[in-house]
């Protein structure tokens, strides 16, 4: 099972204030340690919303752009990490180890194609699928 786990943001990491050396080394050393155990399959850290913006969606499709930053702190994301994993039970006991002081963290599954039903049909997926196969050979190139 692959989970998104969602680093939190925080007045400091929304004020730009970068991890200190110490911090940076532990989470190094946290990410080999998930990387060495088949765990982590991507991760890395985001820019303060204020380098971001929005797009809303109107219920006719129109958008409408919103530059950031944004007010929300405990709404906003900082980072993330995507785990393969065989339980959000086993997601859960490796997000405990990441080295944090303060902040917090969220662990969602990914979506399956049986999440959506007879939709996503045989002729969807494999066109998902081929997709994917695209991204795949792209990231590796």
């Amino acid at each position: 099972m692959r989970f998104m786990v969602i680093v939190k943001a925080t007045e400091d990491s929304e004020k730009g204030v970068m991890p200190s050396q110490d911090m940076l080394a532990a989470m190094g050393a946290y990410n080999e340690e998930l990387v060495k155990a088949g765990i982590m399959l991507d991760g890395d850290g985001l820019r303060p919303s204020s380098h971001g913006a929005r797009i809303r969606f109107d219920d006719t499709g129109e958008t409408t752009v919103i530059d950031g930053p944004f007010a929300e702190t405990k709404e906003l994301v900082s980072g993330y990490w995507v785990f393969e994993v065989s339980s959000r039970e086993e997601a859960i006991e490796w997000a405990r180890k990441a080295p944090f002081r303060g902040g917090e963290l969220e662990i969602r599954p990914f979506s399956v194609p049986e999440d959506f039903g007879e939709a996503f049909t045989p002729e969807l997926q494999e066109r998902e699928n081929q997709l994917r196969d695209t991204l795949g050979a792209q990231r590796e190139a």
